[in-house]
């Protein structure tokens, strides 16, 4: 099992860490600043700097098929052997414009409550898919609104629940096809905003940012027709 770090702070840009075992599909690590492909989110690129001083060039971080316990850094060049003390260390830049994108597409959920079918982040432009018969009218309210829960600046924080908990809980999963990943006991959750009735609550076991202040201004790109009762809406950063 990986130690995710990025699960307990977002914010952590490298960290020192041991090569447990070299795979054909990447180097895995004891534990790992970054973030593995899933949910939507791409995985994190960066650097492994080894003993002396050589930097490999981490293309992707993925999960193994079926486990979600590890992380594969896929390496451009020859990987270091097992065993070796490394320091992992993400694009920080780029991390930082997929969690302020992540955290936005929870606010267009907020603003548009329909089940969400599909979704995709990327460090520009984002979408999701919602089950939506018709596209909304008016757009500009749309962003007004999603500018004010972005003004607000509220605070954005993770928690755990059981899964039994969830369960006793459905509205909180928006997604249709995707469910939380379950078989661990319990289950991460992303809120928006404090107190009794947040902004928003859903299982997410992305990236996100502190607070909603940080996303900074957004546009409602182009919305898409995807179906008889399926809608695609474009996110972007302004």
């Amino acid at each position: 099992m990986t130690v995710f770090l990025f699960r307990e702070d977002a914010y952590a840009a490298g960290c020192e860490a041991i090569v447990t075992a070299v795979h054909p599909e990447g180097v895995e690590l004891d534990r790992t600043v970054f973030y593995a492909a899933s949910g939507g989110q791409p995985g994190d690129t960066g650097t492994l700097v080894l003993p002396g001083g050589l930097r490999l060039a981490v293309t992707e971080a993925i999960h193994p098929e079926g486990d979600r316990g590890r992380v594969l850094h896929r390496v451009d060049g020859a990987p270091p052997e097992p065993g070796a003390p490394v320091v992992a260390e993400i694009d920080w830049d780029r991390r930082h414009r997929l969690m302020r994108m992540h955290t936005a597409l929870h606010l267009l959920s907020v603003v548009l409550p329909f089940p969400v079918t599909g979704g995709a982040i990327g460090p520009e432009k984002s979408r999701l898919d919602f089950d939506m018969a018709t596209p909304p009218e008016d757009l500009a309210a749309l962003e007004a609104e999603l500018a004010a829960h972005v003004a607000a600046d509220l605070a954005v924080s993770a928690e755990w629940v059981s899964e039994a908990e969830l369960e006793a809980r459905p509205e909180m999963v928006k997604t249709m096809k995707v469910k939380p990943p379950v078989g661990q006991g319990r289950v991460r959750l992303i809120r928006i905003g404090a107190g009794p009735e947040p902004v928003d609550l859903q299982p997410c076991g992305g990236t996100h940012v502190r607070s909603t202040g940080e996303i900074g201004a957004l546009r409602i790109g182009k919305i898409e027709k995807k179906g008889r009762e399926n809608r695609r809406v474009h996110l972007h950063l302004v």
